[in-house]
């Protein structure tokens, strides 16, 4: 009986590389400092909302700052800021229990966050002000997030480790 157990055993191939290691450390770091990112920014951003001289200068219609759109835009920067934080953690907490499901949410992050500042610039670059200021820095930093991910979506979509790790 036991010499057909290990015969069975001998007949699976080994599963090649495997585990969080690899390319995954650096998906890692990226999800974390994402996380301390993505706190920077929700703090910034309420601590401008409810600093009454600054909300009132972009959103009082005697402000000559004033634009229609501030008040939406910082609203849907909060919002995403937070959304995005939350996902995050949702992620690694996948990543860490090896969950099947962990490629698809990569996936599906790494399209979102380039779409997400996508439709935040369009937003912002409708006020004249951030018009005015624009020298070119934030399309710079569309581009960046568009070629990172188009690289992770890649190797979630392609990698042995990433099927061996999280699908089989």
């Amino acid at each position: 009986m036991e010499t057909n157990i290990i015969e069975e055993k001998k007949n699976y191939k080994p599963l090649g590389v495997s585990g969080l290691g690899g390319w995954l450390i650096l998906v890692q770091i990226g999800l974390y400092g994402t996380i301390v990112i993505q706190i920077m920014q929700f703090f910034q951003n309420t601590s401008m909302m409810f600093d009454t001289e600054v909300w009132t200068a972009l959103t009082s219609n005697e402000s000559e700052f004033y634009h229609p759109l501030w008040g939406a835009t910082v609203v849907f920067e909060i919002v995403l800021t937070l959304a995005i934080l939350l996902f995050s953690v949702y992620i690694l907490i996948n990543f860490y229990g090896k969950k099947s499901i962990l490629p698809r949410l990569l996936i599906i992050f790494y399209v979102l966050v380039p779409l997400v500042g996508i439709i935040d610039y369009v937003l912002l670059i409708q006020i004249p002000l951030v018009r005015e200021l624009e020298t070119g820095k934030s399309l710079r930093n569309i581009i960046r997030p568009v070629m990172t991910s188009a690289i992770w979506i890649a190797y979630f979509i392609k990698s042995e480790r990433v099927k061996n790790t999280f699908i089989k």
